[in-house]
């Protein structure tokens, strides 16, 4: 059994508009099940690692607080130095523990401006609200992967961070992909959709959580959202973003095939956000 996390960042509802959060971005980890309770176990001595064996009391991470100018919450006053060693420390964790990752960005700007109704054969989602887009196009892309890169004898769960603004648009779409969707394009490698029984304390909905963070902040200064930063500021996310994209099941955006499929691909191409050509080498 493959486990797919699902987690998002950047996430206003359906507000397109906010200028804090121009680019939206949802996905997770990729493990097999044999694999968690390894890299729970790596995970925590990292944690202690960290905290030099004195774990503070009733400690959970997030990644907010790693990024906060000065920390917050367990990691008040830490420096950016000690904080971003720790970023490395668990992004070479995944990587050690050959763990996969995915993501689908969307730029909120593009998908405002976006003419949804050239868009067929896709009533069942919220075209305007990027959490359902994403969570619809994730479906395809993790369905795929199981059936074309797993074998034939693989099933998957995906695992989603609970949202409660959109519990019943996602149910209404997992039944729609599952039961009511064109026979050739019903999912059946995803065997299960479930919820942690507490997100803020699984360990890979926290790691999911630091890879999309990273993702996004990225994707804001590879898009042009980001231009004051600091040259060294985006040396250094572009250096977590390496590993992050080296994790990567796909580096290209999924397309579907078949009937008014093509008025699909448009629109995902359309409003995706990704780096640009050059985002490894370019100078900033």
């Amino acid at each position: 059994m493959h486990f797919y996390y699902i987690d998002e960042t950047g996430c206003n509802g359906r507000d397109l508009t906010q200028a804090q959060q121009p680019i939206f971005v949802a996905g997770g980890l990729i493990l097999r099940d044999e694999g968690w309770n390894k890299t729970h176990t790596e995970f925590q001595k990292i944690i202690s690692a960290y905290f030099e064996n004195n774990v503070p009391a009733n400690f959970e991470f997030h990644t907010q607080d790693l990024f906060s100018n000065n920390g917050t919450g367990h990691f008040e006053g830490h420096s950016r130095e000690n904080r971003n060693q720790l970023i490395n420390d668990i992004l070479d964790l995944v990587i050690s523990r050959k763990h996969q990752y995915y993501y689908f960005g969307i730029d909120k700007a593009k998908l405002n401006a976006y003419d949804t109704t050239q868009v067929r054969d896709r009533d069942y989602v919220e075209l305007k609200t990027p959490y359902l887009i994403a969570y619809d196009y994730l479906i395809t892309a993790y369905e795929k992967y199981t059936k074309e890169k797993l074998g034939r004898s693989a099933r998957a769960m995906v695992i989603l961070d609970e949202k409660d603004s959109f519990i019943r648009e996602i149910e209404s779409i997992t039944r729609f992909r599952r039961f009511e969707s064109a026979v050739g394009k019903r999912v059946k490698w995803i065997v299960e959709f479930s919820f942690p029984v507490d997100s803020e304390k699984n360990t890979m909905i926290q790691i999911s959580d630091l890879l999309l963070f990273l993702t996004r902040k990225y994707l804001e200064i590879e898009n042009g959202y980001k231009d004051d930063f600091p040259a060294d500021v985006k040396d250094i996310f572009r250096a977590f973003y390496r590993k992050v994209n080296a994790r990567l099941i796909y580096k290209r955006i999924q397309t579907e095939s078949g009937r008014n499929s093509n008025y699909y691909n448009d629109f995902i191409q359309g409003v995706c956000s990704l780096p640009s050509a050059r985002w490894n080498s370019k100078t900033y």
